[in-house]
């Protein structure tokens, strides 16, 4: 009795760790970690995060294995039932499981009822608390390291994809990647210049997400781009520019010169790279605007006008 006593108590204790804890909204939640500091309003933190549907077995979003977030707590933004009630229980290298109600959510007006979220279904969430900075420059640098190193993941999944097709391509500063088939007409697409343009735009899988040179394709008119306007995505407004009229050939995007890590849903996944078969079809100058007409000068004091 004396030997099961103690082994009775430590299962006892194992459990109680184990045991999930819930915030005033009813978020449940745990939190593994020994991080002495937690974090405190007014800190900027970055951080992985991570949304399932186990329902549907499905990840809704997810910054794993890609850029992590960054955020400045401000406690007076705290919204209920979200991991936001979790982040001054949190430090340094703190990992956190935590469940979100859909129906709270729903009474909320956070979210509605659809073909994703349905009664009575739980949102899994998990968060690692990576670093808490001192000061603003600390957190800026670190971002632009991130940003470089999920550049360089998403740039050489290109690569190795280009490399397996066996195509020749040249790589632009921001990271795109242009196979020119036809460079068309000497003059190339810049800035101010209105081109239209046919494609077709798939992922590296070989699923198509949207073309107008198809016969199946919904809406055949030519895409046209104002250059350098930002009405594009900015690897198609940077990868046309190496075509004239009658150029043809293939841009290979990284994701955060496209949609990035959000993605467009239902269409379009978080960090995913495109690909876009391009043909230039027209090319066009646009005029500088009219200089302005200059005012009449005002007639001095005791002049007849």
């Amino acid at each position: 009795m004396k030997k099961i006593l103690p082994l009775l108590s430590a299962v006892i204790l194992l459990a109680s760790c184990n045991q999930y804890q819930k915030t005033p909204s009813g978020v449940a939640y745990k939190i593994t970690g020994n991080s002495k500091e937690k974090i405190k309003n007014g800190q900027i933190f970055k951080f992985h995060m991570e949304y399932k549907l186990p329902a549907k077995d499905s990840i809704l979003n997810t910054t794993f294995e890609h850029l992590p977030g960054f955020m400045m707590f401000d406690s007076s933004r705290v919204s209920p039932h979200s991991y936001l009630e979790l982040i001054t229980k949190c430090g340094e290298g703190d990992e956190v499981a935590f469940s979100l109600s859909v129906d709270t959510l729903k009474k909320m007006g956070a979210l509605e009822y659809n073909n994703i979220f349905h009664r009575n279904d739980v949102i899994k969430g998990k968060m690692k608390i990576l670093k808490i900075f001192k000061n603003d420059e600390e957190a800026n640098a670190d971002y632009k390291k991130e940003i470089d190193l999920e550049k360089n993941r998403e740039v050489n999944l290109l690569k190795n994809y280009v490399k397996e097709k066996g195509y020749t391509t040249k790589e632009l500063a921001s990271g795109v990647l242009v196979m020119v088939e036809r460079e068309g007409e000497a003059t190339k697409a810049d800035s101010g210049n209105t081109v239209q343009v046919l494609y077709k735009g798939y992922f590296p899988n070989g699923k198509v997400f949207d073309s107008n040179n198809e016969p199946t394709s919904q809406n055949k008119n030519p895409l046209v781009i104002k250059v350098g306007s930002g009405g594009v995505i900015a690897g198609m407004d940077e990868g046309i520019r190496s075509f004239g009229k009658g150029g043809k050939g293939k841009l290979f995007i990284p994701a955060l010169m496209g949609y990035g890590m959000g993605g467009q849903p239902p269409v379009i996944p978080q960090h995913a790279n495109l690909i876009f078969d391009v043909e230039v079809i027209d090319r066009v100058a646009t005029a500088p605007p009219p200089a302005p007409v200059p005012a009449p000068a005002p007639a001095a004091p005791g002049m007849k006008k």
